[in-house]
């Protein structure tokens, strides 16, 4: 197996002698917008939100490509390859997801004489502030914006992300109902000023949900929904093709797949099942590992044992007995 950093068994008790340079990321690029590959149902369900203007609420196990959607549709539309991303926290409230301004920060300026005097460079504009600031022309919001943020000059549209919406307070998605679906917000700070996004550069708005929680009716009503529904062996092997570029008819592969839906299986019996999001990591450690196409996973048992952390997160479950029951049931 490939040795990044020498004796981390630690039997010299000495550390490396030069600094070690660490290579780039295996997953470095995989997860490129390109790569993405969308079922049916989750393109017609992108068409609807885009002709209706709804918001695009995803559900689905994680793993399951909620995030990279938005950066997908981001990347489709040709605005670049990242959506703007707000992460709903359990802390989050409605104006989070517009901006928040460092009151503390003013109060010491305006004191201390130190740092900008002007109140504007003291707010931070979030994804979906953003996303309404740029779908006006410079001229008619600069005033409101702080030195460090790039307007293109003219309108643009944006995609928005809110990751994670059953992560916030109950209160929160129905808390935004109406700037979502207006495209607008005020700032009290600033006298109350409502910014309002052109409507021709209206951004478009991709909310996950992990459904942790149910969400409110309400917010239901105005959204469109779809439910990423979990991958079978076919389709994982369509993004093993997708992202890595490999065969899923070539040994390795195939026994790589097969084990994952063994994991993923009653027998197997895991709380948190593998999903895309482990295949991909594992498969790409077992490459770096030295794991070849042609081989089989039980011809490489060593690298197969020493990856499983990337694949099985289950608390108290044993990785190298449950790779060996899959050998026993393969058998």
């Amino acid at each position: 197996m490939t040795e990044i950093v020498q004796d981390l068994l630690n039997q010299t008790r000495k550390p490396s002698p030069q600094p070690v340079q660490l290579p780039k990321s295996a997953r470095a690029g995989k997860d490129s917008p390109e790569a993405y590959t969308p079922d049916p149902g989750l393109v017609d369900a992108i068409r609807a939100a885009l002709v209706l203007r709804r918001p695009l609420l995803l559900t689905g196990e994680p793993g399951t490509g909620k995030t990279q959607c938005a950066n997908y549709l981001n990347w489709k539309l040709g605005y670049g390859p990242e959506a703007l991303h707000f992460q709903a926290k359990s802390t989050s409230t409605a104006r989070d997801l517009f901006y928040t301004y460092n009151t503390i920060g003013r109060f010491h300026a305006a004191q201390t004489r130190e740092g900008s005097q002007d109140s504007v460079d003291y707010i931070k504009y979030n994804a979906l502030g953003e996303a309404i600031l740029r779908a006006n022309p410079v001229d008619a919001v600069k005033k409101w914006l702080p030195k460090d943020f790039i307007h293109a000059g003219t309108p643009m549209q944006s995609v928005v992300l809110i990751d994670e919406i059953d992560k916030a307070p109950r209160d929160f998605p129905n808390d935004v109902l109406s700037e979502i679906e207006t495209m607008r917000f005020r700032i009290p700070e600033f006298d109350n000023i409502q910014l309002a996004a052109e409507p021709a550069f209206s951004p478009a708005v991709v909310i996950t949900s992990n459904s942790e929680k149910n969400l409110p009716a309400p917010f239901l009503r105005r959204c469109v929904y779809y439910h990423i529904p979990k991958p079978d062996k076919v389709r994982f092997a369509e993004i093993l093709n997708a992202r890595l570029k490999v065969d899923a008819t070539l040994p390795l592969i195939g026994d790589a797949l097969d084990f994952l839906m063994y994991l993923r299986g009653n027998e197997a019996d895991l709380n948190k099942k593998p999903a895309t999001a482990e295949l991909l990591d594992w498969v790409l450690l077992l490459q770096a590992n030295g794991a070849k196409p042609d081989q089989r996973l039980r011809d490489v048992r060593p690298i197969v044992a020493a990856s499983l952390g990337a694949l099985i997160k289950d608390e108290g479950r044993d990785g190298k007995e449950l790779l060996n029951n899959f050998f026993d049931v393969k058998t």
